[in-house]
């Protein structure tokens, strides 16, 4: 589904503050896998996201998404394959729009934009329907501004706009990391859920070790730019939590 082949990403190259983030990564993500990344500060698993979502490019290297080479395409131009939901709940949303707006432009997300947002009854419904499934009682407040919402109110109806139209590729960049501990599990929750039900490859970056735990049929450690640690669904089911923080030990 996602194929990285000896991709390398350098900023700054040449100069007195050059980072080498990337480092001849090669990385095969299924169809359907739920694939966690983990890592210390700096280990360039924000950049690998990066570099799969689009809006980082390689320095070298190649990826193809669903048998499409994107290696040179910006991420505007991946948005048929790739849903995101950012770190910061403030990303991602219009807070001037209202909720149902904003769940009616997630839906338009890859289509031609018309003069009218083109909300209807049955829309409506829809929307409502999904709302519901939170509960959080935002389905009797389609109408409210988005950013009169708590973060984690945000960042959960976030996750239901990334499925409104067609994706096959959800990102989760560190997610929870801005909510507290109760908006958290209800937002990580609901990704496992959607990512379930739609059949979705996603990817998750986290520092939160217990998330990395729990969720996801795959984990990567990476350090220095370089995967360091790559278990599969036997042996992540196998791994006990302590392991995890004996990686970082």
């Amino acid at each position: 589904m996602i194929e990285i082949k000896k991709v390398h990403k350098t900023f700054n190259r040449g100069k007195a503050n050059q980072v080498d983030a990337i480092r001849g990564v090669d990385l095969t993500i299924n169809e359907k896998e739920f694939l966690v990344i983990v890592g210390s500060n700096g280990s360039g698993k924000t950049t690998l996201l990066n570099l799969v979502a689009g809006s980082v490019l390689p320095s070298s290297g190649s990826i193809r998404i669903d048998g499409n080479e994107v290696t040179r395409l910006q991420d505007y131009n991946r948005s048929q394959w790739i849903a995101r939901v950012f770190q910061n709940p403030l990303s991602g949303t219009a807070p001037d729009l209202s909720i149902l707006d904003n769940f009616r432009l997630a839906a338009i997300r890859t289509k031609a934009k018309g003069l009218s947002i083109g909300v209807n009854d049955q829309f409506k419904k829809q929307v409502k329907e999904k709302i519901a499934t939170l509960g959080m009682g935002l389905e009797n407040k389609i109408e409210q501004p988005m950013g009169t919402l708590s973060g984690g109110q945000r960042q959960a109806l976030t996750l239901l706009m990334s499925v409104m139209d067609d994706c096959k590729v959800l990102l989760l960049d560190e997610p929870t990391a801005a909510l507290d501990p109760r908006s958290a599990e209800l937002v990580m929750r609901t990704a496992d859920k959607l990512i379930k039900d739609f059949g979705l490859t996603a990817i998750l970056v986290t520092h939160n070790l217990k998330d990395a735990f729990t969720y996801g049929n795959r984990i990567i450690q990476m350090a220095e730019g370089e995967i360091i640690e790559d278990l599969d669904d036997k042996k992540k089911t196998a791994l006990k939590q302590n392991d995890l923080f004996d990686w970082f030990a």
